[in-house]
């Protein structure tokens, strides 16, 4: 993980959360392993999500209403939905008939091994060179039964993987 321009030095001292972004439009479902997402704004709450155009979720989203963005827990649950989201492509595999799953709010699927999640109606998108960015106004959301997980999948925890597409 590192940039050009010299950021390098800088992002390689980061280790965010990774979450799974799901979409739903005309029966369509996709969901991706995404790096690059962040609250953005207090006052009125939002969230932005960044989905790389060679992504099957980007040509999905790029046509839903809402998307759902999960966090993943630190254990074996969290690795497998990381690798099953991260490392394979809905162009090739049902990622869906491999997890579980329901119907959330406008339709985004919800993966039920998250350790918390929410749905966020697409209030924008934003083209950010080989990305482009869902600005999110959140609807609903949730998090897994029992006490909130120590700590949430990073991108570190997930480095080894190759992806399902290049970025």
């Amino acid at each position: 993980m590192s940039a050009s321009g010299g950021a390098g030095a800088f992002l390689d001292l980061l280790d965010p959360p990774v979450y799974v972004v799901t979409a739903e439009a005309g029966g369509d479902r996709a969901g991706c392993l995404v790096g690059f997402g962040s609250q953005c704004s207090i006052d009125p709450e939002r969230f932005a999500v960044w989905l790389s155009h060679a992504n099957r979720t980007h040509r999905v989203a790029s046509r839903a209403a809402a998307l759902a963005v999960h966090l993943l827990p630190p254990d074996d649950a969290g690795t497998a939905l990381a690798r099953l989201f991260g490392a394979n492509t809905g162009d090739e595999v049902d990622k869906f008939a491999r997890a579980a799953w329901r119907p959330g709010p406008a339709g985004v699927p919800v993966l039920a091994d998250a350790a918390a999640w929410f749905a966020g109606r697409i209030t924008d998108r934003i083209e950010g060179g080989d990305h482009t960015g869902f600005l999110l106004d959140p609807l609903a959301g949730g998090r897994a039964d029992g006490p909130p997980p120590p700590a949430v999948l990073t991108l570190r925890d997930v480095i080894d993987l190759d992806p399902g597409h290049p970025a």
